[in-house]
């Protein structure tokens, strides 16, 4: 070994420290003694070992740690799985096999009535001017005839094959000329003696229908006039006028939806198509009632409502009227699917659909009355009970008259009971006054407190309503399974638990009242949140929507909101709810024209664009009358609209004799039994009436011939027949008398 190899271990040596050993303590432990000293284990750094074997178990564990940290693991498959067709299948979305159309009753029938009419308007309108027509005709049927006799000689000549020959001629080649003058010739003899025969045989036709029929001959000349006359017409100048002008709508495109969206001002959609399909269709572009869908997938990180809220520019980008572009988002869906409905018409210019109670028929509160038609016409439904509403609109855009829409159909209901309140003065809801139970209208300090009466009695109701439904859901759960009003609770009259519709119009008048503000607010807050279980609706109505005339806290409880035209966002949000505006929910959009156009939210997981039913002051007039009557037949007419009437501070009705007893009396009732009226007076007020049952015939005769006697009515024999069938005469009262009388006590 070389001396510096040496040298070096002993410069190493040197510069190693000495171990501190006791001298006693001997440092090598084995058999060998030469040496004071202890020798130690030496454990080698994982840098410096040259296998893995030689590293220490928990140091190797440390490397490998440290490997799996620096190495990320791979979390996809190296080869994707395809899902089988099963799969794939199975959660597919399966499209009705008809159109929505076509499973609708009503508009089907709406579709066939419509086709019926068309066609009889067009065969009228063409049926008057058939002498126009038949004069047009004869005076272009010379220059039909010129036609067909120019075409028939270039047929019969051969034109179509001068420009060959000429061409033979100029190239001075003579075999194919002679070519084509005998091809010529055969074609001239040939079409000629087709021309002649045909001519021949129209002659003889001639001769014999003129031999046979005179008529006939006419109605042959009068067709061939006619025919010669059609081929004597101008492209330009049809000879049929149009029956109805229709003004076509663009057809919407894939290109056309694209190119709107990029003009939209978003940069993720403008990336998305400068960079390649970032805008892509699941399903194809089709009609939808009168307008065109098209359902569109924006690219990841664009939302539906980045799109909404820019309504206006995606109108101008597809070249349509604003009212006629309806963006709005897939529910069932992700966040980006886009359904754009795009209209064949402005929604306000479109015809207004007929309600469809106008004519006939009774409404249900517990189940979805018609309120208004969507973008396409469909019909839209809310569904009152168990939920409250808040109609928010600025002055002459239609708030009343959706109101109204609400009021009849629950007027149509025969066990709903009408609270109505109209506190702008105009008698808009006054055609209601002959079922409601209470009614007023005016801005009056004595209208204000009765309607101030009306929510104190209301809230005092709940207290009555909700002890009934726990009673009657400890001794009947299934009469009372959700803790609620129930179609057949509602029908017991004992029970007092019908559905009561209370309606207050232009409510800012007592939420912003100096006296009555704070109690109105609690009030109503009280009865909006724990009223719908216990048949309780309210239907509030503003102009003014804003903190002070509609407290946030009686909005922001309500399960329905329709909000017509705003100004701002400020009263969008107090209608609609917090953010709705920044969701591109606004009804600040709305113009003068759309009257009763709004955003409806609450009835479905999306807000609806809904043009609620027109009904004018006549045709509710009319629909009035029949509710009268069906309350009539079912002895639901009460309070106001009986004679009674609230006079006490505490809201405690003043119930009167005489309109109970006229509540009572059906209408197919001219005269009744005493005995059967006190009967369903126990029925109708059991805390009044009740004691009167325990008495027998007679005397609940007389008991209510001395309640009577007050009121100038006095009794009379009725005859009638028992539960059993025997016939019987016996005291009670005649209808008649009994509604006089009580329209003389209201109107006193």
């Amino acid at each position: 070994m070389p001396a510096s190899d040496d040298q070096g271990r002993d410069d190493d040596f040197h510069r190693e420290e000495p171990m501190n050993t006791s001298d006693q303590e001997p440092v090598n432990t084995g058999d060998s003694e030469a040496t004071n000293g202890k020798v130690l284990p030496f454990t080698l750094r994982p840098d410096s070992a040259s296998t893995p074997e030689e590293i220490p178990v928990q140091e190797r564990r440390d490397v490998l740690d440290a490997e799996e940290v620096r190495h990320p693991v791979l979390v996809d498959l190296p080869v994707a799985r395809k899902p089988s067709w099963w799969e794939s299948t199975r959660e597919a979305k399966i499209r009705p096999l008809l159109p929505e159309w076509a499973r609708s009753r009503r508009e089907l029938t709406d579709r066939v009535r419509w086709l019926a009419l068309y066609a009889g308007h067009t065969t009228a309108y063409h049926a008057l001017r058939a002498p126009q027509y038949a004069g047009i005709l004869l005076v272009r049927s010379p220059r039909g005839l010129w036609r067909v006799l120019v075409a028939t000689h270039r047929w019969i000549y051969d034109a179509e094959g001068k420009p060959l020959r000429a061409a033979a001629v100029t190239a001075s080649e003579y075999d194919k000329y002679v070519k084509l003058a005998e091809v010529r010739a055969e074609r001239i003899r040939k079409r000629g003696l087709v021309a002649f025969l045909t001519l021949l045989v129209a002659a003889a036709g001639v001769y014999l229908l003129v031999s046979y029929s005179d008529a006939l001959a006419w109605l042959v000349a009068a067709v061939a006039v006619g025919l010669l006359g059609k081929v004597g017409t101008p492209a330009d100048k049809p000879v049929l006028g149009r029956a109805v002008v229709t003004s076509k709508a663009p057809k919407l495109t894939s290109e056309v939806v694209v190119r709107a969206l990029a003009a939209l001002g978003i940069s993720g959609i403008n990336q998305a198509v400068a960079k390649g399909p970032g805008i892509t269709f699941p399903a194809p572009i089709t009609r939808d009632g009168p307008g065109w869908r098209a359902e569109v997938d924006l690219p990841h990180g664009v939302t539906v409502t980045d799109v909404m809220e820019r309504r206006d520019k995606l109108a101008s980008g597809l070249r349509r009227p604003l009212g006629c572009v309806w963006p709005e988002p897939v529910s069932e869906e992700h966040a980006g699917r886009l359904v754009i409905w795009v209209g064949d018409q402005d929604m306000a210019r479109a015809k207004p659909a007929t309600w469809p109670l106008a004519k006939s028929g009774e409404a249900d509160l517990f189940q979805s009355v018609p309120f208004g038609t969507d973008q396409r016409g469909r019909p839209v439904g809310v569904d009152l009970m168990f939920a409250n509403m808040v109609i928010g609109a600025m002055p002459r855009m239609g708030k009343t008259f959706s109101l109204r829409v609400l009021v009849l159909a629950a007027a149509l209901d025969p066990w709903v009971e009408l609270v109505l309140w109209e506190l702008k003065g105009t008698g808009d809801l006054g055609m209601f006054e002959r079922v409601a139970h209470e009614y007023g209208s005016g801005a009056d300090d004595d209208t204000l407190e009765g309607a101030m009466n009306s929510l104190r009695r209301l809230y005092k109701e709940l207290e009555r309503r909700s002890k009934t439904i726990t009673r009657i859901a400890k001794e009947n759960r299934a009469l009372c399974p959700e803790n609620k009003v129930t179609p057949q609770l509602s029908r017991n009259r004992k029970l007092g638990l019908h559905p009561i519709f209370a309606a207050i119009d232009e409510c800012q008048e007592l939420f912003s009242h100096e006296d009555y503000k704070d109690e109105a607010k609690k009030l109503a807050e009280g009865i909006i949140k724990r009223g719908p279980a216990m048949g309780i609706i309210l239907v509030l109505a503003t102009q003014r929507p804003d903190a002070q005339s509609l407290p946030p806290g009686v909005s922001a409880n309500a399960g329905l909101r329709f909000c017509l035209r705003v100004m701002g966002q400020v009263e969008n949000d107090m209608v609609l709810g917090t953010s709705s505006y920044k969701n591109g929910i606004r009804a600040t959009t709305f113009g003068a024209k759309d009257k009763g156009i709004g955003y409806l939210v609450g009835a479905t997981d999306d807000p609806q664009i809904v043009r609620s039913y027109y009904i004018d002051g006549p045709a509710a007039e009319k629909i009035v009358e029949r509710a009268c009557a069906l309350r009539g037949r079912h002895g639901t007419i009460t309070g106001h609209a009986a004679g009674e009437s609230l006079v006490d501070e505490s809201a405690r009705p003043s119930y009167s004799l005489i309109a109970d007893v006229a509540s009572v009396i059906r209408a197919d009732e001219a005269k009744i039994w005493s005995e059967t009226v006190v009967d369903r007076l126990a029925e109708l007020r059991p805390e009044v009436y009740g004691s009167w049952t325990e008495l027998d015939g007679r005397a609940k005769a007389n008991q209510l011939a001395a309640g009577l006697k007050p009121f100038g009515i006095e009794t009379v024999q009725v005859y009638g027949r028992t539960e059993d069938g025997k016939a019987a005469n016996r005291r009670g009262v005649e209808r008649a008398e009994i509604l006089s009388a009580a329209r003389s006590l209201n109107r006193d």
